[in-house]
């Protein structure tokens, strides 16, 4: 199939190199001719392990290309997916959609035929049918020869695993007009089953829905995933008052397949550019809809999440006693390994802190180094981690890299100048650190 996706940012870019991979004739669009420029030239203008070798595969066979020109996009295919960002409003818990509703304004009055629009953003619910009706009022107003349906389809990538996510999904979710109280003629069925034709044969769950649901799975899917994780940090919070380890706790209820253990190591918590902010978004939107008290235990949720970060600062204060002066060394930037996203990153937002409060402090990240450096140009950057090491009075493993997770406590106690270390993400072998003459503290645990 032909296809264009509007969007070139991570999920835009990564969708459209991974629907090339599929066979498909992809187009990229966005509005910024620099990213597109670095795309074109088969240069992936961020970190996500196996897309560029995907990129350049496809851009080479022809199959893929990218494009600032929304006239060429609109005569390029009759299905388009939006692959823009919702960010959260200043000075709001609300998701910001103008860059959603832009595409329909730019795009809509420039097509003839009949066009399928795919939405893949993160979006509150209520958003497409807004869009269908400013469509379709685009449409007669300019008067153009065209039919646009609209429908969505949500994205459920991982950063670090997004081409795997796309290529071979763990579902497919499909919302039509064509379902729910008041159903209309639907194309979009059909279309998402010949686009996802190569899944769809591996007997990849499907699910088509009403709109609505369609745009609800994705923010109630993070919802979830976050009140899991705040869960077992609020554990560790009594973990440690009564000298009780929450990585135990953690195993011994992971075991029970109805809670399962993933998404509950206790530690610094979450962050990036998805759950924080689709959380607050699903908040104000329940808020928006009268369903005021639906969702009020989020509130709680976001700020376990955030008291995590506040106790690793407590944390080095009582290992250090003032931090004025002290020379700490933070590894990690990124709010995850294999990920150079520092969007509100516990890693970033505790070397920053503890920057604020007097602390020499220094950062290292394997790939998320010049991001940080954008967010908070005055602290001190590290090249190696060696160089990171070499002379700290306290080390927070704060992003859990494999590098640092495999990190020889006994080399890393020649470089140091005090063997104080925080696992802000209970990664480490603690009998092997501890025996080579490090004191060790991890949130959730008595060390």
């Amino acid at each position: 199939m032909r296809m264009t996706v509007i969007g070139t940012g991570y999920l835009g870019a990564t969708h459209a190199a991974c629907m090339a991979e599929l066979g498909h004739e992809v187009l990229g669009v966005d509005v910024d001719e620099s990213k597109i420029s670095q795309l074109k030239a088969g240069n992936v203008p961020f970190y996500e392990p196996g897309l560029p070798e995907v990129l350049e595969r496809n851009i080479a066979a022809g199959r893929l290309d990218f494009t600032t020109d929304y006239a060429e996009a609109a005569g390029f295919a009759n299905l388009h997916f939006i692959g823009v960002g919702t960010p959260q409003q200043r000075g709001s818990y609300a998701a910001d959609t103008r860059y959603v509703e832009a595409v329909i304004e730019d795009l809509v009055p420039k097509l003839e035929g009949d066009h399928v629009i795919f939405g893949k953003s993160t979006v509150p619910v209520g958003t497409a049918a807004a869009l269908q009706a400013k469509a379709d009022a685009l449409v007669a107003e300019h008067g153009n020869k065209a039919t646009v349906e609209i429908a969505w389809n949500p994205e459920f990538l991982r950063e670090g695993y997004a081409v795997k996510d796309t290529i071979e999904p763990d579902r497919i979710v499909l919302g039509t007009r064509g379902n729910g109280p008041d159903p209309q003629p639907s194309r979009a069925e059909e279309i998402a089953r010949e686009v996802y034709a190569t899944p769809l044969a591996k007997d990849t769950p499907f699910i088509v829905t009403d709109l609505q649901t369609a745009e609800l799975v994705k923010v109630s899917a993070n919802a979830f995933l976050a009140t899991k994780i705040s869960f077992i940090n609020a554990v560790s919070e009594v973990c440690e008052i009564v000298g009780a380890d929450v990585t135990q706790l953690a195993d011994a209820i992971g075991y029970d397949d109805r809670i399962g253990r993933k998404f509950l190591g206790a530690g610094l918590g979450f962050g990036g550019g998805c759950l924080p902010k689709d959380i607050r978004a699903f908040m104000a939107r329940a808020g928006e809809l009268g369903a005021d008290q639906a969702l009020t235990f989020l509130r709680e949720v976001d700020a376990i999440n955030m008291r995590r970060r506040q106790r690793v600062i407590d944390l080095s204060r009582d290992m250090l006693g003032s931090l004025i002066g002290k020379r700490i060394t933070v590894l990690g930037a990124a709010f995850k390994p294999n990920s150079d996203d520092v969007r509100d990153s516990p890693a970033l937002a505790v070397a920053g802190q503890l920057n604020l409060a007097g602390a020499a402090v220094r950062v290292y990240d394997p790939q998320g180094m010049d991001n940080a450096r954008k967010v908070f140009p005055t602290l001190d950057y590290a090249e190696s981690l060696e160089d990171a090491l070499r002379g700290a009075e306290l080390t927070i493993l704060a992003t859990e890299w494999q590098e640092f997770k495999e990190l020889d406590p006994v080399r890393a106690a020649e470089l140091v100048e005090k063997q104080l270390l925080i696992d802000a993400r209970n990664v480490l072998p603690v009998d092997q650190w501890q025996e080579a003459g490090w004191e060790l503290r991890a949130l959730g645990r008595s060390l």
